[in-house]
């Protein structure tokens, strides 16, 4: 992975979440240790529900954003898209998030992060319509959860938070940049 040129890689995520941002810098880093690279943001929408209420929705809504950030920003050399969702399973609501990064070239890489259950006091809030974000405020007495710890710093109590969550799965995204003869480019 570098850049067309000698300067830094560009890098834009699509999203003003510092949180997500933390984690791609996170994430890129472990891949890369040696690449240096500037971070830019740039809030698009994900075009699904505010909450993606399915591991599908959630994965287009992570992917719309990277090729939403990519028409806006031509010129970087990566794009990301991170998209936190949550599904039901026969255990209870999970919670997770996929990650897309995109190159210039159109090379796609896709990870999805680790996924969790939600507390039954938290996942009825979500099935009846509220994002998990504004659900685990209203549980935990807190606001704007989802630009800090999350519901995975919450129920931990703060030995995991969001971006520690995200991280390994933005470093798995990147997997086809490490290995670029064996995965072919696969354009949105």
């Amino acid at each position: 992975m570098q850049s067309v040129s000698n300067a830094p890689c560009r890098l834009v995520i699509a999203s003003s979440n510092p949180v997500k941002r933390h984690a791609v810098e996170l994430g890129v880093r472990s891949a890369f240790p040696a690449l240096e690279f500037e971070l830019d943001s740039a809030a698009v929408e994900s075009g699904v529900s505010a909450q993606p209420s399915s591991d599908s929705e959630t994965l287009t809504g992570a992917e719309n954003r990277a090729r939403a950030a990519r028409s806006l920003a031509p010129g970087a050399d990566y794009c990301f898209g991170i998209e936190g969702g949550v599904e039901d399973s026969a255990h209870g609501l999970l919670t997770f998030a996929w990650i897309v990064a995109m190159d210039r070239s159109g090379r796609i890489g896709r990870a999805r992060s680790a996924a969790f259950l939600l507390p039954d006091i938290v996942a009825e809030k979500v099935r009846a319509g509220m994002e998990l974000g504004h659900a685990d405020d209203e549980v935990f007495g807190r606001t704007d959860s989802k630009r800090r710890d999350g519901a995975i710093g919450l129920l931990t109590r703060g030995a995991l938070d969001r971006s520690s969550l995200y991280v390994p799965a933005v470093t798995a995204a990147m997997i086809p940049f490490l290995h670029p003869e064996l995965y072919p480019v696969d354009s949105l």
